[in-house]
């Protein structure tokens, strides 16, 4: 193994030799022609070869594509291909979390972003994600892009672990000569959404072309769209769905408010209240039900349905011949993005200040002996209340939105540096074999920071005030009065002073870094002559090491945030592998076998967390003719698990969506849920005070949390795929010959997969089928807490593990046609998915759990047809091209729908169809005007209401698969010199 302080040395020296060669390029006389050290090479293979084609399904988006769609982050495009399943982040559902806000990542398939491995130039990019193989697509710049192609189907023999699902490879420009400038504005038609994009790319080669340069510098900035700017977004509601009513789903129950209100909600012994605007005390009425004012707060004022996103991007890549056989290259990427996210105020309950008493405030204190009242206590409460511990002093409880600390908001400052390096070449006296050996750094570092929290301990100083000599409260403790400590008022709307908000607030921060080494060598070439043709091989090593870090503020780490201590995450493992595969050619030129030939590749890795691991691919291509091919794979891959799902301390999530078995049980039923149900804390009693009947209400859903832990026992994952197809392209049938046609099967079946427990499933696994192993995910309050009732979930928790499996089948058809149409000329590209199987295993032992047609609670959404139809037109100076996404109709998750009795698949949103139009005008030669409109027809997302399984908070839809932003228009300019 290399060891860190060497390649650390060893990068910084090859850094400087390639920044050196770089300068020289455009100046280099001398040197052997490019085509002496270039082959064909194609993703899927490391053997080059000039025409070589893939046995496996493989799809490929050009620079001219990419410039069609005007996106500025390659995912925009990416996710319209059928292929693609649903990113784990993007600008519309990161929002709520407390790291990777904004981020951009793809999932191939619906297997999961970290099944997709992500290449650039065929070697692996840093992580945008800590703790993750998930590359941040912020970090491409999409003007720089030659073409991405996408590879489905297990590739971990040729490229290793992390391509189960396939391979994501971004192939840059090269060779680029002269300056393009392109520059982008836009909006949606409501207003928001704001866009801007200027992109400026260049190059220059040595006069024999054998060296050459080129740069790109980019910047782009998205504005926000907020919850309240739509009509389905801009109140808080739920779904009215209950156990037995299908019809239910799509109501809305609106106002659905929150329970912690900005002016606070109080209870004493009997009876809760709260205020006016006046100061008043009025009766709770959280949704303004009976004609009253509603009380309760609409956190969808504050919410965000796509978050701001701003990007700088530096790329430098070159070429550099050093003689007629050797060349060194390097590859360099600066990328830097800031992203806000914003979310309603704090909600603070007094269960969160004094957990070892369930949540009792002491409304006053024992002084020399007396009870004295804290003077901010209103008289009210104070008469309405007792000693409920046996202290001597009345104790009341209490929930309130921390208005006065404004929004809970972060910034998000993220950079991201790679360099790779290296050098290329053919082998001395001989031509047939070409090697390349290369080294790579890369570094993603966020530094971020964030308002709205409440320091714990100061708060607990702050509510514990006692009169001073002239009545006027003042902190009890005086130490923490020493120490600035100011008596806080939480009664009544805008109560809390400047003072009070100031000892009491807590800005978070949160560091996170990845680093990558990479280190590697190849050769490549031909062994020896069969009747069919050359016999290809490559073969090499790669060594590789990880490294990942996340560090919350301290506040955090102690849990004294309001939340659970979460610890700093570390982790990291290195691997050595070595590979070779060999392309064999059996037959060519004979009757039905225009060519036939084979294709064998084998991947040893050990890793330092899970050992050794083996992976190969045998794939074959059969020309039956010049017009028909016929093409298969096997393979075996491998994924040994990340940094993430290793080590991850504990993290708080809010789970939505969860339906408890529980509920609607009575104490008279003997049924196994029943007697489940019983048996845990806090149910009995919730049965007693509810007329024998276990009984939720609206906070108790709302109420819920958890949290996600790793799990360092987890060993490597195994996925067997198979893929076989045919390529059709009819250049002997005259009607037919500007045709291309491909239809690909594809089966991935992965085992011992790393998984986290589904929530939903756990509950079920737990109440249903008393399985322990699940309820230990569980837990419940054991005693009624402010407004939350005994026995309702508490904490629902999940952890990594290595499930029973999970995988997919289906099809892949893609057709393609162009010629010329009257004066100009048309092109047509149509591309199908059908999905037969999305499966899982939570156990070895259980059944498969089939997620195709649904969108599901682990935010997949599924459905059994995807397309996407591409056409263009070209005459003269003017162009138009049109795209349209087709996304299947989708059932509610059956799991969630048979934990309401409600038959699966009979609940469910239909198609969508997304319609993208761009006109370009080419004023001349070198200047070029566009104009593009997505989402012409302004075509509404399906509600998908919160209470309902794939809901993104804030969007009240599905906002990872449809677009919750609506119509939108941008204008630009591309200038070429």
């Amino acid at each position: 193994m290399m060891k860190e302080t060497v390649l650390s040395r060893s990068v910084r020296m090859i850094c400087v030799v390639g920044m050196a060669m770089s300068a020289q390029a455009a100046f280099a006389q001398e040197a052997a022609p490019a085509e002496a050290v270039q082959k064909v090479q194609i993703t899927g293979s490391r053997i080059a070869s000039p025409g070589a084609e893939s046995p496996s399904p493989l799809q490929i988006l050009s620079s001219a594509d990419i410039a069609a769609s005007g996106a500025v982050n390659l995912q925009d495009l990416l996710q319209k291909n059928p292929t693609m399943g649903t990113p784990s982040l993007s600008r519309t559902n990161s929002n709520f979390l407390t790291s990777g806000g904004g981020v951009s990542t793809v999932n191939l398939r619906n297997l999961g972003d970290s099944r997709t491995l992500v290449l650039v130039n065929g070697r692996r990019f840093v992580s945008g994600v800590p703790g993750s193989s998930a590359v941040d697509l912020n970090t491409i710049p999409t003007d720089f892009i030659e073409r991405v192609e996408l590879l489905t189907g297990g590739a971990s023999a040729t490229y290793g672990s992390d391509a189960v699902a396939g391979v994501v490879n971004i192939i840059l420009k090269k060779n680029f000569e002269g300056v393009l400038l392109d520059a982008q504005g836009g909006r949606s038609s409501e207003g928001d959404d704001n866009k801007r994009k200027i992109a400026l790319t260049f190059g220059t080669s040595s006069a024999d072309g054998a060296s050459n340069i080129m740069g790109h510098f980019g910047y782009s900035k998205q504005g926000p769209v907020f919850s309240r700017d739509r009509d389905a977004s801009a109140l808080d509601q739920t779904s009215a769905i209950v156990k037995g009513r299908p019809d239910l789903a799509f109501v809305a129950k609106s106002p659905n408010y929150s329970g912690y209100a900005p002016q606070g909600h109080f209870y004493s012994d009997a009876s809760d209240f709260t205020y006016d605007k006046n100061g008043n005390v009025i009766p709770w009425n959280q949704n303004g039900t009976n004609g009253g004012a509603a009380t309760g707060y609409n956190r969808s004022a504050l919410r965000t349905i796509a978050v701001p996103t701003e990007r700088y991007l530096f790329s430098l890549n070159g070429t550099r011949a050093l003689n007629e056989n050797h060349s060194a290259f390097f590859e360099g990427t600066y990328a830097q993005t800031k992203v806000s996210t914003n979310i309603e105020s704090f909600p603070l309950g007094s269960d969160q200040i004094y957990k070892g008493t369930g949540g009792q405030v002491p409304a006053g204190a024992i002084v020399n002996g007396k009870l004295v009242k804290n003077p901010l206590v209103p008289q009210y409460l104070w008469d309405r209340i007792s000693d409920n511990d046996g202290d001597g002093i009345p104790d009341y409880f209490f929930t309130r939105r921390l208005s006065e600390f404004g929004p809970r908001h972060s910034d998000a400052d993220r950079s991201t540096f790679r360099l790779a390096t290296g050098l290329k070449g053919t082998l001395p006296f001989t031509k047939e074999w070409n090697y390349e050996t290369y080294i790579s750094y890369g570094k993603t570092k966020e530094a971020q920071s964030s308002t709205g929290q409440v320091n714990i301990p100061n708060l607990r100083y702050a509510l514990d005030a006692v009169p001073d000599a002239s009545g006027k409260p003042v902190c009890r403790d005086a130490n923490a009065a020493a120490e600035g400590c100011v008596p806080i008022n939480i009664f009544g709307y805008n109560t809390i002073s400047p003072d009070a908000l100031k000892y009491v607030t807590a800005p978070g921060s949160l560091q996170t870094a990845v680093t990558q080494k990479l280190a590697g060598a190849s050769i490549n070439g031909e062994l020896f002559d069969l009747p069919a043709g050359k016999v290809g091989l490559a073969a090499g090593f790669e060594w590789r090491s990880e490294d990942s870090s996340s560090i919350p503020d301290p506040l955090t780490q102690a849990g004294l945030n309001a939340g659970n201590a979460i610890p700093p995450t570390f982790g990291n493992f290195t691997v050595r592998e070595a590979f070779v595969e060999t392309r064999v050619p059996i037959l060519k030129d004979k009757p039905f076998a225009k060519e036939l030939s084979f294709l064998g590749t084998f991947r040893h890795g050990d890793y330092s967390t899970v050992g050794s691991t083996n992976s190969w691919n045998a794939g074959g291509e059969w020309a039956v003719t010049s017009d028909f091919k016929i093409r298969g794979t096997r393979a075996q891959s491998t994924r040994a698990p990340n940094i993430n799902e290793l080590y991850t301390a504990p993290s708080q999530d809010f789970p939505t969506g969860l339906v408890d078995p529980c509920e609607g049980v009575s104490s008279s039923a003997t049924s196994a849920l029943a007697t489940n149900c019983k048996a845990a804390p806090g149910v009995a009693a919730n049965m007693a005070a509810h007329g024998g009947v276990f009984t939720l209400g609206q906070a108790d859903q709302q109420g819920i949390s958890g949290y996600n832990s790793g799990n360092p026992g987890l060993k490597a994952e195994k996925g067997r795929s198979t893929t076989i197809g045919f390529v059709v392209t009819p250049r002997s049938i005259p009607v037919l010959s500007k045709f291309t046609f491909t239809a690909d099967y594809f089966n991935i079946k992965i085992s011992d997969a790393i998984v986290s427990t589904d929530r939903q499933y756990a509950l079920d696994q737990c109440y249903n089928q008393n399985n322990q192993t699940f309820c230990k995910f569980i837990t419940r309050r054991p005693a009624q807490t402010g407004n939350l009732s005994a026995g309702s979930i508490q904490y629902s928790n999940t952890a990594v593990t290595n499930s029973g499996g999970t995988g997919t089948e289906g099809l892949d058809l893609t057709a393609s046609w162009a010629d010329r149409v009257g004066p100009g000329r048309l092109s047509a590209q149509l591309s199908y998915t059908y999905l037969r199987e999305l499966w899982n295993k939570a156990t070895p032992d259980a059944e498969r759990n089939n997620d195709v047609g649904e969108v599901t609670s682990a935010q997949i959404n599924a459905p059994r047809s995807k397309a996407v139809l591409n056409t263009a037109y070209k005459w003269g100076s003017f162009g138009a091209t049109w795209t349209a996404t087709y996304t299947g109709p989708v059932a509610l998750d059956d799991q969630f729908l048979k934990s309401l009795s409600i038959a699966p698949g009979s609940v469910g949103v239909g198609s969508r169809t997304y319609n993208d139009f761009q006109f370009t005008y080419d004023v001349k030669k070198s200047v070029q005007v566009y104009l593009g409109i997505n989402n012409a027809f302004n075509a509404k997302a399906p509600p998908i209401i919160s209470g309902l399984p794939g809901d993104t908070t804030g969007t009240e839809t599905d906002a990872s698969t449809y677009d919750p932003i609506g119509r939108r228009y941008y204008l630009g300019l591309r200038v070429s010199l």
